[in-house]
């Protein structure tokens, strides 16, 4: 195992992969930007160093200083975590040549699967049933046109080099695809400095279900079974669960063995994920995260697994002795994304200082957060705040559970998602599993649902009052200790959200 990692990344991640880190014995290094100096992150490590200004180009993406930080610490690895740097194979290949391990797949398996019509070649040769259209890129709106009589309408735009719902148009009629054409280019050129597209059919409700997978450095690959991932917004997921309600046993063996086909395909070292979209009974390669996912918790609760020590074990050279036959799913597990928007407000991003966080507890609850009271909560960086996961044995079981969890969960300073969540739990839709990735779209009472701030603030103002008036016709509390009798008054905190 490796005597020292420096986790290349911020927020909740970073703290899930120092908790590991100290649980294997390992030193663990953080790094932090200007806006990051007193995040929770860089309180946990070892030792932290700073890399640049809060803008992530100067760095969380900066990747000089990055390497100028490991080779002051003296560390053997790297972890990148998600998103930054974690699917940049210029970075992985860097840190190799820096004579130290990326934790994750080699350079060559990231560039294989992060150019998206490479990947859709690789695995069409591997058997992997991939979404009707092109393997090759096209260059123009003529020549687009012309691809586009072969794959059909409606059709989808997708950046070769992209992800994340950026350089992506939907086209219904061929009079709609120029400018559709021209407008994904720009967005592609702007995001991946790469503005290559290529088309395939477009689906018009289907579900997004995802594949976990773990390979080792001698060629064996697991799957850890599926995690249904369909409620999202502009291609950002929100909810995850595992296992999904629309997978049998029999699909899932079948999804899971297009999977590791398509982790071989790509010698693929660690834990990565294989994307499909699901619909009238038939699944479709979508693309291949060549990381550890945002919703990861959800695949450990349901397999009884540490996915990142098992990243880091891996990464150390260690084989897994582990069986696909030994690992079956028990129980439920759902995981709600917290982030600082307003969803009443197309999901504004919110921004501020954190005043108040109250954690939920019991059996089967789990919170991975980045934040505490004090941190700044800025528009630098991605809104994640954390995530609330839950597990319980079946999913009516899991679903009450989140719902009580969150009706447990308070986070003041900045306004959260919470509302939306809390009002999906209730949805006739969701209890019932009927899903797909409109779900959002064809379901906006869940987003109009809370009420206005102005009236939470008047119904606890009123609530403390009426608290205020009961106690004040009870003893006090310092009355007591007098020996006469009278006991204890009641009392109560109250925590208002503050308007900023």
């Amino acid at each position: 195992m490796f005597e020292s990692v420096l986790v290349a990344n911020r927020g909740e991640i970073a703290l899930r992969i120092l908790r590991a880190c100290r649980e294997l014995g390992i030193r663990s290094v953080a790094i932090y930007s200007d806006a990051d100096r007193r995040a929770p992150h860089v309180m946990a490590a070892d030792e932290a160093y700073r890399v640049g200004p809060p803008a992530p180009a100067e760095s969380y993406l900066n990747v000089p200083a990055i390497l100028e930080v490991a080779a002051k610490a003296g560390v053997q690895a790297i972890h990148p975590g998600y998103g930054f740097l974690s699917e940049r194979a210029h970075f992985a290949r860097a840190v190799e040549e820096a004579g130290l391990v990326f934790v994750g797949p080699s350079a060559e398996t990231i560039a294989a699967m992060g150019d998206k019509t490479e990947a859709r070649r690789r695995m069409r040769a591997a058997g992997v049933p991939i979404v009707p259209g092109l393997t090759d890129p096209v260059q123009d709106p003529e020549e687009a046109a012309r691809a586009a009589e072969e794959v059909g309408y409606p059709l989808l735009i997708k950046a070769s080099a992209g992800g994340g719902g950026k350089g992506m148009r939907v086209v219904g009629r061929p009079e709609e695809l120029p400018r559709a054409f021209e407008a994904a280019q720009r967005e592609a050129l702007a995001a991946f400095g790469d503005g290559s597209l290529y088309l395939e059919r477009f689906l018009e409700a289907p579900r997004h279900i995802e594949i976990q997978i773990l390979g080792d450095r001698y060629g064996k690959v697991l799957h850890l079974g599926e995690r249904e991932c369909s409620i999202q917004r502009r291609h950002q997921k929100l909810i995850e669960e595992a296992p999904s309600p629309a997978v049998t046993p029999e699909l899932r063996a079948r999804m899971g063995a297009a999977a590791v086909r398509a982790a071989e395909a790509v010698a693929y070292v660690g834990a990565g994920t294989v994307e499909f979209l699901f619909q009238d009974g038939e699944f479709y390669f979508l693309e291949m995260n060549t990381r550890i996912q945002v919703e990861h918790p959800v695949t450990e609760y349901v397999y009884g697994v540490d996915l990142v020590h098992w990243q880091l074990r891996v990464a150390a050279g260690e084989p897994i002795p582990l069986g696909q036959d030994a690992l079956q799913p028990s129980g439920h597990a759902i995981e709600c994304r917290i982030t600082s928007e307003d969803p009443a407000r197309d999901f504004l991003p919110s921004t501020g200082t954190i005043s108040f966080l109250a954690v939920p507890g019991g059996p089967g609850v789990r919170w991975d957060g980045g934040i505490e009271v004090g941190t700044e909560v800025g528009l630098h960086y991605d809104p994640l705040l954390g995530k609330l996961v839950v597990h319980a044995p079946t999913r009516e079981e899991a679903i009450r559970r989140m719902a009580r969890a969150l009706g447990e969960l308070v986070v003041g300073g900045v306004d959260t998602c919470i509302p939306f969540h809390r009002q999906v739990m209730e949805e006739p839709d969701f209890q019932a599993g009927r899903l797909s990735i409109r779900y959002v779209e064809e379901h906006p009472d869940c987003l109009r649902a809370a009420p206005p701030e102005d009236v939470v603030l008047a119904a606890g103002l009123v609530a403390a009052l009426l608290e205020e008036q009961e106690a004040s016709r009870l003893p006090s509390l310092r009355d007591a200790g007098r020996g006469d009798g009278r006991g204890f008054s009641a009392w109560r905190r109250v925590f208002l959200p503050s308007r900023r």
